[in-house]
């Protein structure tokens, strides 16, 4: 059986993908806090360069972009098969108003040219996946914390005007795409946007989460100018400028070239999964 190295393997894509691939090859899965105890998974950090790090036929990173381009080029034998997560964040955070939004989608950028330039030059074959908004563990600090928030106040805030497109990408979704992916030539070499199979208003998405949980939830109308103004006077609170101006703005993937070259084909959005822990 071929070895596959898995890193951030204990986030959400990773757990829906691993006992696939674990069915197919010999998966060595790396994070720097394994989840069970088990000899496959490896506890060590991608940044530390005094790790010695076993050989593999495969390599898939589930993790920040830029650590596992910085690892590619500290590896002193390219794995033959390449497969990373960037984030839509690369293009839709480029001109942000925020620096740091910005800052980020440069690395993602960057860290994307430097993935597929060492895989040509080194003869390997690199694949890149951008997803959306991804969910269906709970972990996400986007729709979860939504979530969870008007579980315990059972209220949720619905910013009026909210009419920006979002397609949340369950994570089940994203596992079975790096499956079908691994074994696809056409995919060598390219970067793909990966989107859920459904695309809704952010203030539909909202509505769907509410109507998901338990018990009643509040809906309280909260017009965008006042969300503006808490954002001005409390910069720490969490809410980002930037985020708010991106509310009346569609984020949502092209699949069409995803589903050509290795059939993806996601699901819509099951807002029950958001928070699988009930």
């Amino acid at each position: 059986m071929s070895t596959i190295l898995v890193f951030g393997a204990s986030g959400p894509v990773g757990r829906f993908l691993l006992p696939p691939l674990a069915a197919r090859s010999r998966v060595l899965a790396v994070s720097r806090a394994p989840r069970i105890a088990d000899s496959a998974w490896l506890c060590a950090d991608i940044n530390d360069a005094r790790v010695t790090w076993p050989a593999a036929e495969t390599v898939l990173s589930l993790g920040p972009l830029d650590a596992f381009a910085d690892w590619l080029e500290r590896c002193p034998q390219l794995p033959r098969r390449i497969l990373a997560l960037s984030s839509m964040s690369a293009d839709s955070k480029r001109d942000s108003a925020d620096a740091a939004e910005r800052a980020l989608a440069q690395r993602l950028a960057e860290a994307e040219t430097r993935v597929l330039r060492l895989a040509a030059e080194r003869g390997a074959h690199a694949t890149l996946f951008r997803p959306t908004l991804i969910y269906g563990t709970g972990t996400d600090r986007s729709l979860a914390r939504i979530a969870r928030f008007a579980r315990r106040w059972r209220v949720l805030p619905m910013p009026i005007g909210a009419s920006g497109l979002r397609q949340p990408v369950h994570a089940r979704d994203l596992a079975k795409a790096c499956l079908a992916a691994l074994d696809a030539p056409a995919t060598y070499g390219k970067v793909y946007e990966l989107g859920g199979g459904e695309r809704l208003r952010f203030d539909a998405l909202l509505k769907r989460l509410a109507q998901a949980m338990p018990g009643p939830i509040l809906r309280a109308p909260v017009p965008l100018a006042a969300l503006r103004l808490m954002a001005r006077l409390h910069p720490a609170g969490g809410i980002a400028r930037a985020a708010i101006a991106r509310l009346r703005e569609p984020l949502v993937a092209d699949n069409s070239a995803a589903q050509r070259d290795f059939g993806y084909q996601p699901g819509a959005f099951d807002a029950q999964s958001v928070l699988p822990d009930g």
